[in-house]
């Protein structure tokens, strides 16, 4: 499975913002799809995941209520929708695939993508 994140930008405090994971590979379907973010000098932290068939989802206590996870099957596709943005959330958000469960951690992530920055001003 190969994985592509899109969709980051620069946005203001407050604003929303969505991400895109678009995978390659006819099994995209029976992966679990997490997304992860990376802030300059800090380590590598969960942000959210959703099942295989999108019908379980599990978030960081740091985005949620705020942030939405879900996927599109039919198109490949993984969406992390971000609303009431906020500095903190400044970061490099990269997807990645596992055929673990929505708990799994980041290290039984097999397949990573590459990231999309979006920096939140104030």
């Amino acid at each position: 499975v190969q994985l592509q994140a899109s969709g980051g930008g620069l946005v203001q405090a407050g604003d929303s913002l969505s991400l895109s994971c678009t995978a390659s590979g006819r099994t995209f379907s029976e992966y679990t799809v997490g997304w992860f973010r990376q802030a300059p000098g800090k380590e590598r932290e969960f942000v959210a995941a959703i099942s295989w068939n999108g019908a379980n989802t599990y978030y960081a206590d740091s985005v949620k209520e705020r942030f939405a996870v879900s996927r599109d099957n039919a198109k490949n596709t993984v969406y992390l929708q971000m609303n009431s943005l906020k500095p903190e959330d400044t970061a490099i958000y990269h997807c990645a695939a596992t055929r673990f469960n929505f708990l799994a951690t980041s290290k039984e992530y097999n397949y990573w993508g590459q990231g999309t920055e979006v920096t939140v001003s104030s």
